[in-house]
């Protein structure tokens, strides 16, 4: 009798592999459906003619380098939507009639997916400069020489998937102990919960829990970035066990932020730890008998792993090296990159509120009407939105822009103040809630303001102070904002210009 350690097969971590990858394709696909066009579309924040002038196709290879349509973009995401579906589905092996009809769709269908995606991420500039962008498309590649559900899993498959959590946990683990001294310390959890990009509604409640609570969580994660990951590639039961710890950890991430997709495509690849006969001990479920991989497709995934054996140097060079870089693609099909999250932590929380008024002229006594995005904790009495795995784009830019002092430093932060200020229709999905919903404001500002959470008793959320002006106010009559609306096609609806951009 087969016992739960015995390594055995890989067939049902295969299948929980390829369903998990396929929901974080579907989210992300949609996410594209949703944001993409005004973000880094034709008319974006930052529109698709800056990536088309600024890259080669070779550099930055997606299909809006030769289509640069807002339609196409819109087909695109759709379809990948439509795909991701099929693939949870497990369409390829339901349709075919045979094996190896199931194997030739499989790699057509998982093929197209990161085909589409690696267009998206390579157009979309900033807003899809995170590195779980390059996670999900190295990890979709790998996916399509798993195979179908139909065939027996390429066990080498197994160990590349184990490799790139390697790499992801590791990263994350170095680039903390090299970076900010509060890791070292063990005082970072002080500061994380209230201080991420997207607190949810159980950041409060782990910023309130007691320091050496804290001390132990940073010590905890340390344990598991930093030492777990060399278990992965440990026989059965160790591996399992490392999994298990992996896993656990992620959830415990995904309780207490919202980090986007990152923390459940780092479970996902966890699964490549579990062989089958854990896997039927723990779940109600049986391993199904699997056709055995065609010799051609054999030998395809082992090129697969010499490629990715190779494309390895710059990546562990990275990892070893002192001047370790956090997030990075090395080769313009992300297909083995180096990974990292929250080298350095803040101390303190800044955002930018983004306001409009009527006024013409407003003066001490305007009135400014507050514009809030989804996930952002602008007003204080709401609480925090549970978003992830979904990622919410340009918030997670208007948090890493209140780092720094001047607009200039994000164009897109500008352009966003110009499309506020002409009513474009186009950027309203991008809001939770507009102030202005029939006519644009006269006048846009962005103010800066520090919060903290508010104690529980005191019936809000947030404690907030004023601590200055990121962006003076401007209309549609200052110069840069005519360059701007220029730029963006809006000419003809503009004054003639005087003043221009300034900021504290």
């Amino acid at each position: 009798m087969i016992g739960p350690w015995d390594p055995g097969s890989y067939w049902l971590a295969k299948v929980a592999l390829l369903k998990g990858v396929a929901v974080v394709y579907l989210i992300a696909f949609v996410v594209a459906a949703g944001q993409f066009r005004p973000l880094a579309g034709e008319d974006g924040l930052l529109p698709l003619s800056d990536y088309r002038e600024r890259r080669r196709f070779r550099e930055r290879p997606s299909l809006f380098y030769f289509f640069p349509d807002d339609r196409v973009i819109g087909a695109a995401a759709w379809a990948g939507v439509g795909l991701s579906v099929l693939a949870l589905a497990g369409a390829p092996t339901r349709l075919a009639p045979a094996p190896e009809l199931a194997l030739v769709g499989h790699v057509l269908l998982w093929g197209l997916l990161w085909v589409l995606y690696l267009s998206f991420v390579n157009a979309g500039q900033s807003f899809y400069g995170f590195g779980w962008e390059s996670m999900l498309l190295e990890t979709g590649f790998l996916a399509v020489f798993l195979g179908p559900v139909a065939t027996a899993t390429p066990l080498v498959l197994i160990w590349l998937f184990r490799w790139l959590l390697f790499r992801n946990m590791l990263g994350a683990g170095l680039i903390k102990i090299r970076g900010d001294p509060c890791w070292r310390d063990l005082t970072c959890l002080d500061y994380h919960y209230e201080t991420q990009p997207m607190p949810n509604p159980a950041s409060r409640l782990a910023h309130r829990l007691p320091g050496p609570f804290h001390r132990l969580g940073v010590a905890v994660n340390h344990a598991v970035e930093l030492a777990v990951p060399f278990l992965y590639f440990a026989p059965q039961p160790v591996a399992a066990v490392a999994g298990a710890a992996t896993v656990g950890f992620q959830g415990w991430l995904m309780l207490t932020g919202n980090f986007a997709w990152l923390n459940l495509l780092t479970a996902v690849q966890a699964f490549a730890l579990f062989g089958d006969p854990l896997l039927t001990w723990l779940l109600p479920v049986g391993a199904a008998t699997a056709a055995p991989v065609p010799f051609a497709f054999e030998v395809a995934t082992w090129a697969v792993a010499l490629l990715v054996i190779a494309l390895s140097y710059y990546p562990v060079r990275n990892l070893i090296s002192d001047g370790q870089a956090m997030n990075a693609a090395f080769d313009p099909l992300h297909l083995v990159n180096t990974y990292g999250a929250f080298g350095s932590i803040t101390r303190t929380r800044n955002e930018l509120v983004i306001q409009g008024t009527d006024d013409p002229d407003p003066g001490p006594d305007a009135d400014w009407r507050t514009y809030e995005f989804p996930g952002k904790p602008t007003d204080p009495e709401q609480r925090p939105q549970q978003i992830a795995p979904y990622h919410h784009r340009l918030g997670w830019q208007l948090w890493f822009a209140a780092m720094s002092t001047t607009p200039r430093a994000h164009p897109w932060l500008l352009h966003l103040v110009a499309k506020l200020l002409a009513g474009d229709d186009g950027t309203k999905p991008l809001l939770q809630h507009d102030p202005f919903p029939d006519d644009p404001p006269e006048s846009v500002r962005v103010v800066r303001y520090r919060y903290r959470f508010a104690d529980p008793g005191e019936g809000r959320w947030w404690d907030r102070e004023r601590v200055g002006t990121y962006l003076r106010p401007v209309s549609v009559s200052d110069a840069r904002s005519r360059l701007n609306l220029e730029r963006l096609g809006w000419a003809d609806a503009l004054p003639e210009s005087p003043p221009e951009w300034t900021a504290d």
